[in-house]
């Protein structure tokens, strides 16, 4: 059984910084496809980051870019992601989502996904 277990969100003022921490268990693909999404009230789900476990490749979000960072570490199944310069905008609940193989920005094409993690970001 695959799950994903999110830490690391809290709340932080404008500039601050945050990194959130994805663990994985029960996954067995050698070659997959993590990813951050996030969801505002109201708003719908967006892709944030993801990154291919096979090659260690990140992609963001144009609204992120410059300012967060997504990395894994193999050994421990986990991925983070670092979160600096944070706007009010940021603000969201952050999920964790994993696929096999070729990564995706389509939050409908992960099967597999963690409770999410609340990011607070005051002005």
């Amino acid at each position: 059984q695959v799950q994903l277990v999110e830490s690391g969100g809290g709340s932080v003022q404008a500039g601050g910084s945050l990194r959130l921490s994805c663990a994985a268990s029960g996954y067995t693909s050698s070659s997959a496809c993590m990813a951050w999404f996030r969801q505002a009230p109201g708003k719908e789900r967006e892709g944030v980051a993801i990154i291919s476990t096979a090659s260690g490749s990140a992609y963001y979000t144009k609204s992120v870019k410059g300012r967060f960072i997504a990395s894994q570490d193999k050994a421990n199944n986990t991925v983070y992601l670092q979160l600096n310069s944070l706007k009010p905008e940021d603000t969201a609940l952050y999920y964790c989502a994993a696929r096999p193989y070729a990564c995706s920005w389509r939050s409908a094409d992960f099967g597999y996904w963690g409770q999410g993690t609340q990011v607070t970001v005051s002005s």
